[in-house]
């Protein structure tokens, strides 16, 4: 990823950041995803007095560019006072189109520090279905009971 590519993309989160609507937390998320076709698409988090009827900046994003027709993600860009880790279920919702993902976090408060991730560092073996078209399931990378572990040969 071109550097002026990651530092727009980072821009554009820590601005769509100040839509966020948030009065319970206070916590203010945003987020940018670049597709392959090299659009953006713009999520914040919005709360709601039910919580678990909240939505995250991360999962906002991505539906804004799946309701656009957008599959293909490149890279997301996510902003937060501290420079907060998506949560289990956005990582999960993000794995579900690239499970290696360059992910961009940045403190607003300190935007100068960067933490640059890869979605399969924070979710690794993340939950797949069998692919029906193909009638078959995705391979994780992630240890089973028949896989070796290194270490364990001589068990």
């Amino acid at each position: 990823m071109k550097r002026d590519v990651r530092d727009e993309l980072i821009r554009q989160a820590i601005e769509i950041r100040q839509r966020a609507y948030a009065p319970y937390s206070r916590f203010l998320v945003g987020a940018a995803v670049r597709t392959a076709s090299g659009k953006t698409y713009l999520g914040c988090n919005v709360e709601n007095a039910s919580y678990g009827l909240a939505v995250c900046a991360e999962r906002s994003a991505v539906f804004a560019a799946i309701t656009a027709g957008e599959k293909q993600f490149e890279c997301m860009a996510i902003a937060t006072q501290g420079g907060a880790m998506p949560c289990g279920a956005c990582r999960q919702v993000l794995s579900e189109f690239n499970p290696d993902l360059p992910i961009y976090i940045v403190d607003v408060e300190h935007p100068e520090k960067i933490v640059e991730g890869n979605l399969w560092d924070l979710l690794p073996g993340a939950f797949k279905l069998a692919d029906k078209s193909k009638g078959k399931t995705k391979e994780s990378k992630v240890p089973g009971p028949k896989s070796k572990v290194k270490g364990d040969e001589d068990k």
